[in-house]
């Protein structure tokens, strides 16, 4: 059975290696992300991207125009089909910047294992220039 911590490393390997599609695949029909949750830059509402239409504008917004994304898994804990994530996110802007942040990241898993939801718990605050 695949757990949710197991889709979450699947998440973060596709998101490393640039495989857009495989990370995309990854989601359920009807997925919502919320990367971060609440009003911010990628979603000024703070409704969150659903299905795999708002997870693909997502992905192609949020995550393609880095040049890298590393995640660095302090503590993660697998509670039933969620896990939660103590992570620090290395991003390497397009400038050659370098980001470190800190955040907690949510996957819920379905019972036909794909991601029902990712929710991702950082400060805007924190991103210099968002």
């Amino acid at each position: 059975m695949t757990t949710a911590r197991d889709l979450s490393r699947m998440s973060a390997e596709r998101i490393k290696a640039h495989d857009r599609d495989g990370w995309i695949a990854l989601f359920a029909d009807d997925a919502l992300v919320q990367d971060p949750v609440g009003p911010s830059g990628f979603d000024p509402e703070g409704k969150g991207h659903r299905g795999r239409d708002g997870v693909a504008r997502f992905y192609d917004m949020a995550i393609a125009p880095n040049k890298d994304v590393a995640f660095e898994v302090h503590d993660s804990h697998l509670c039933g089909d969620e896990v939660a994530n103590v992570v620090t996110l290395h991003i390497t802007m397009q400038d050659g910047n370098l980001v470190k942040l800190p955040c907690v990241i949510c996957y819920k898993a379905t019972s036909d294992g794909k991601i029902a939801s990712l929710r991702a718990f950082w400060e805007v605050a924190k991103v210099p220039g968002f």
